[in-house]
């Protein structure tokens, strides 16, 4: 099973484990781009970060080795800081408020890659995932 019940989700993340989420397209055909979502545990803190990188590279598909979207970010840098919170729980909530990220969709660090090589497996469809949910937009980026 891909996606983390979130019993299991908690846990991961009081564990100090990160969790993303796949958020798919953003862009235009000339500039077409993806998002993900991460909340990465750091000390006693929770931290939101949404990541925008290139798309339609037909050469490289691992999401992480993609440039970001943005050409004046920083590699290092990579990943827009949303908030920082104290608990697990209000990290998640932040998210899926500031990202449209589902409950139902994190996953464990590095399986947004797998959630990636199906979106382009399936031609990089702009309407809804290739397991047919629609792409979370973005609600309320602080």
């Amino acid at each position: 099973m891909r996606y983390l019940v979130e019993s299991f989700l908690l846990g991961a993340l009081r564990r100090g484990r990160p969790v993303e989420q796949f958020l798919g397209p953003i862009g235009s055909p000339d500039r077409p781009g993806v998002r993900y979502a991460e909340i990465r545990p750091v000390g006693t803190a929770f931290e939101v970060y949404v990541h925008a990188i290139e798309d339609g590279h037909d050469t490289i598909v691992d999401l992480y080795e993609l440039p970001p979207f943005d050409q004046d970010t920083d590699e290092e840098d990579f990943g827009r800081l949303l908030a920082s919170t104290d608990g697990p729980q209000d990290a998640l909530d932040l998210a899926e408020e500031y990202t449209g990220a589902s409950r139902g969709r994190w996953v464990n660090q590095g399986i947004a890659q797998d959630e990636y090589l199906d979106f382009v497996r399936a031609g990089r469809p702009s309407d809804r995932s290739p397991g047919g949910h629609a792409w979370p937009g973005s609600r309320t980026e602080p």
